[in-house]
Formats: structure tokens, sequence, C-alpha cells
């Protein structure tokens, strides 16, 4: 389940509409900067159980919080060991694009030594209004960090 939920994350802005699109060309071009740094890291938010998640309504902070945490990462390798590359955030749900886009801002000038200064503007985000199936937002995360090579 959580696989789906993962990759359904990763392509639902190719199936639904949204207020910030992107397709698989976008993402490509966004996340690898140079050819042979192509290995991603994804995580997903939130990370609740099937029936949990109708009585904790979360907010964008929180889900931002959440999506990029460590043990959010579908992956062994921890992401504070190593620095972000490029990154791309997909929110799906009905919430503002300012408030996920301040929330971004945050993230990166929260945690700057963890992202590389060579790429300016390297985290992009996008918003899906279709929430996955039981949830009512929810966020997947596409990093591209030097960290995987543990």
């Amino acid at each position: 389940h959580l696989i789906s939920a993962t990759m359904s994350g990763v392509t639902c802005c190719l199936r639904f509409p949204g207020q910030l699109n992107s397709d698989l060309r976008k993402l490509a071009v966004n996340l690898i900067p140079f050819p042979r740094l192509h290995f991603f890291m994804v995580g997903f938010a939130p990370l609740t159980s099937r029936g949990s998640q109708q009585y904790r309504a979360l907010t964008v902070p929180e889900l931002t919080q959440q999506m990029w945490d460590a043990k959010n990462m579908m992956c062994a390798a921890d992401p504070r060991h190593g620095r972000y590359l490029t990154a791309s955030a997909m929110f799906r749900g009905k919430m503002s694009t300012k408030e996920v886009d301040e929330q971004m801002i945050n993230i990166q000038n929260k945690n700057s030594s963890y992202f590389v200064e060579w790429i300016p503007n390297n985290v992009k985000s996008t918003v899906c209004d279709i929430p996955p199936t039981g949830l009512k937002m929810a966020s997947t995360f596409i990093g591209n960090s030097t960290s995987i090579q543990e």
C-alpha cells in the first residue's frame, strides 16, 4: 500500500488537474543536474495506518515537516548525511499554493546547510487538487541527495 501511495503521488500531476502542475519531462529536467547524478530518494507523508487518518487533520506545515523527515524516506539512506542537489515536492488535496510555497522556502532557509549552493532554485513544488483515497491531503517527496551513496 505504501509503495503504491508514493508512486501515485509522484504521477498524480500527470493524471489529475492541479494549481501548479508538472510532467515527467519537467521532473527529469529539474531533478537531474548532470546525467550521472540521477539517484533519487522518495518520501511520503502522512505515514499513518489506513483507518486512523480520519481522526486527525494535518496542516500544510506538519505535512511539509513530515515529508522532509528521514523517517518518512523510502530508503535506508539518511538525508542528514549528505546534501540535496535538487528536490521536488508534490502536494495533494485542497490547500493554498501560497502556503505551500511559504513552507518550502521556510524549509530551505532553516536547513540551508543541507542544500548545495551552486544550484539556485533547486526545490520545486506542485499542487494537485485531488487527494489520495482516504486522506484529506498528502505529500510525496523526490530528492536527489548525495546521501544515497551510503
